[in-house]
Parts: structure tokens; sequence; C-alpha cells
């Protein structure tokens, strides 16, 4: 039985999916004019494990996240760069694939574009404002949605239209000008020049970021869907707008629950984002951190607490990362060598499967999963190998996104390998130890380890 965090309620509840043995769920992507920094690969791996998780458990899993490609930043990126919108979307949507397959993460069953729904979210906006949720501002063609018109707004967030009004009464840019009241929001843009547009019945412009993402999540999954995911700096105002406007619409409830992950913070404490200029990418960390120990530290700890990035934190995913890995391949080894002790089912491994679970099934608590997951560990150093201890292994594995898997040697390197790991035996015999240590040295130097054990040699690559 899986509980949820539901931000919505600020409770743990018992999840009750729309279809039994299904899940819908929507998770906020980036929107493409950089490359994705390590906060928003926070959101990503979070939400992948928990995935991961629910197929673990037996769900048939729609994932959808999507990826904004009409942004003011992008604009404003694309003519920094001098290139098109498009190269520079394109470019930042292969990266992210790259980037993210590099973590581990498994690509979701769709991920939608923005202006592949532009018509749907033109007539999405028209049906607001023949409701009456939305107005239109005939002087600038901006349409905008009615917030005091919808009841409960802010919920999400647990903000009352008090304290909400008290914050906006301030501004006096020009889309405010335009507004009935200072807490609408748009949700149609009239276009400036040199700016891409679509023609709509209220003139040319493009879609608010907030509306997006309520079109793409409905279109695609349905009026209601049964997760909705994503950073908790999305809480307010993005996703309390997509909930207001998406009900608004529909007459139905948009999502039964709502995850949100914390924040990656800086080694100052201070959150990580592009707006405070103290993040890092990916794409460069990719470059010195191996991807799979990357991957570690970000699911390591609960999805909904802040996670933080120093050299401390990374050093700690590394070597329990290296725990991990040569736990696993020390059964592997023992198993294929047929060194397994007995085939009688063990009740220990049944044991730690149960408890794995009931930790993963109380919010995906991650930390106390591995808890258990340690326990297994030494439990198989202590030279308990078996297929169960295996075959649990690597479901933990699955779940973590972790496979250490290699491409397999071909025949001929195999055997220089082992015609080297004799002749070095042979040195090591006769007392030749600078031949024997060369020998290692050069293994060791294309990445083949050896280890020295009472029932031989055994090699692995690093």
């Amino acid at each position: 039985m899986i509980q949820l965090y539901n931000t919505l309620t600020r409770e743990k509840e018992v999840f009750q999916p729309l279809e039994a043995g299904k899940v819908k769920m929507y998770v906020c992507g980036p929107t493409v004019y950089n490359y994705i920094h390590i906060g928003n690969a926070r959101s990503v791996v979070a939400f992948d494990t928990i995935r991961k998780y629910f197929e673990y458990r037996g769900f048939d899993v729609t994932f959808v996240s999507n990826f904004t490609d009409v942004d003011d930043k992008i604009i404003a990126a694309a003519s920094s760069q001098n290139i098109s919108i498009d190269t520079l979307v394109e470019k930042f949507i292969a990266a992210f694939y790259d980037d993210t397959q590099n973590l581990g993460v498994t690509k979701a069953t769709r991920n939608p574009r923005v202006l592949e729904f532009m018509p749907e979210i033109i007539t999405f906006v028209q049906t607001l404002v023949d409701k009456d949720f939305a107005y239109v501002d005939e002087a600038s063609g901006d349409v905008f949605f009615r917030v005091k018109k919808f009841p409960d707004y802010g919920k999400l967030a647990n903000k009352n239209l008090d304290e909400l009004e008290i914050g906006a009464s301030g501004r006096t840019d020009s889309l405010v000008l335009a507004k009935e009241d200072p807490l609408d929001f748009a949700l149609w843009k009239s276009s400036k020049p040199d700016e891409p547009a679509w023609d709509s019945p209220w003139g040319a412009g493009r879609p608010g970021w907030h509306i997006e993402c309520s079109v793409m999540a409905t279109e695609i999954l349905g009026d209601t869907i049964d997760i909705h995911g994503g950073g908790a700096d999305l809480e307010f105002p993005h996703h309390t707008n997509e909930i207001a406007q998406s009900e608004a619409k529909t007459g139905h409830k948009f999502a039964n629950y709502w995850l949100h992950n914390g924040f990656v913070t800086a080694a100052d404490g201070e959150k990580m984002s592009k707006s405070l200029g103290n993040f890092k990418t990916v794409h460069d960390m990719l470059d010195v951190i191996d991807g799979q120990i990357l991957r570690f530290f970000l699911v390591s700890q609960h999805y909904r607490k802040p996670l933080a990035f120093t050299d401390d934190t990374i050093k700690d995913a590394e070597n329990n990362y290296t725990k991990i890995k040569n736990a696993y391949e020390k059964l592997t080894f023992e198993i294929a060598q047929n060194q397994v002790a007995s085939q009688v089912p063990d009740q220990k491994i049944a044991d730690f499967r149960a408890e794995f679970i009931k930790e993963m099934d109380d919010d995906f608590n991650i930390a106390n999963g591995l808890s258990v997951f340690y326990d297994l560990i030494k439990y198989v150093n202590l030279g308990h190998y078996s297929t169960e201890a295996l075959t649990f292994f690597e479901e933990v594995l699955a779940i973590l996104g972790l496979s250490f898997a290699e491409p397999d040697l071909l025949d001929d390197e195999v055997a220089e390998i082992e015609k080297l790991i004799a002749e070095r035996q042979i040195a090591r015999e006769v007392r030749d130890f600078a031949l024997s240590d060369k020998i290692r040295d050069d293994l060791k130097a294309q990445g083949i380890s050896l280890l020295d054990t009472p029932d031989g040699v055994r090699w692995t690559r690093d």
C-alpha cells in the first residue's frame, strides 16, 4: 500500500489510482534555453525514481514531461547567440536527452512541446473566456484569468488572497496595468515586434507560461490525472495557476496528488538556480563526475528534503556507490564461479525485500530503503551468495537507476587479459615481483583490476 505526501492536503495519503493498476503522471519539464543544472536534474531524477518504483510495484505508468519551447528566456537566448529559436531549442532538447541518459533516466512516455499544442491552447483560453473565468484587454489583446472568480485559489501553496493582494499591490508594469485585478495572470500575451506570434481570436500573440502545462496534461492524460509533480518552487504561482485554469475549464479536479521535490543547495546553503547564477550544469559536471555517481547523489536523499551539493556530499555518494558496486561484482563473480553455498530459499532475503518495500511505500523513503539495502550488502559480504540475493540486489539497482553492466569484451581481448594474468602468476611463483607488479599496473591502466583470492585471481573492469 503506497502512501504519498500530497502537497495539496499537507498529509500522507494512500495512493488510489483513477484506474486500477495504472498511473497517469505529469511532471513539469525544462524551458529549453540552456543546459539543465543540478537543481533541474534533482527533479528529473526524483520523479524518474518514483516512476521506477511504481513500475516495480506492478503499475503501468504513463509518464508525461513537457518541453517549454516558446518563452521570453528562449527568445532572449536565441537573440543573444544570434541563432534561430528552432536551432537553440533543438540543441538543448538533444542535450537534455544526452545528459539525462547519462544519469540513468528512463525516457518519458511522451515529451510534448508547447508548439505542438498551439490550437488546443487557443481553444482552452477561449473556453475560459466564454465561461467568464477570463477576459480580454481590448487595448492590448492580452487575455487574463480572473483569480477571484475561482474558489480556493492558492490552496496548493497555502496562500490566501489577502496575502497575495499585498504582494501584488505595488506593481506598475504595463501588463499589470491592463488587468482588472493585480492578482490576475496572463493566459495569452500579445506579440511584440520581432517576436514569434500565432494568430488567435484576440490578435497575434503567444501563450502564457501556466496555460501550457494545463493544456498538455489534460489533452494527453485527461481532465483528471493521478499525480502532478515538480520542484517546490513551482507550487506558486505555476502549479497554483494550473489548478485554477484547469478546474475552471473542465469542472473537474485537475490532479489527485501533488508531489514536490526539495531544492539542491550550494555550499553556502543557498538554493541553486539560474537566476542566482550559482548553478552548475549537468553537462559540465559529467566531464568530472561519473554519471552514475551523480545519479546516486541525487537519488540517495528523500525526494522532499533539501539536498546539499558540496565536495563532501559528492565524496560520500562516491564511497557508497563504490561499496554497492564492489558488493555486486563480488556476488556476481561468486555465482558465476558456481560457489553459491545453497539453493535453499533464504528467508533473510525475503525479509530484506519486505522491509525495503515497506520503507519505499512510505512516500518513497529512499534513505530508509537504502539502509535496508546496506544491510543486504553486509549480509552478502559475509558469504551469503545466492541467486535470490542477486535478484533482489538487481531489483534495487533498477529502482536506483544504476547499472553495472559492461559492454562485452571481444574473445581476443579476454584471451589477452587471461594470458597476462597467467604470465603474472608465473612471475609471482619465481619471485619476479617487478614483472608481476608491471603486469598488474599495465592491466590497471587498461581499466582491469586484479584481486588475488584463495581460489585464484579474479579480474573486473573499473
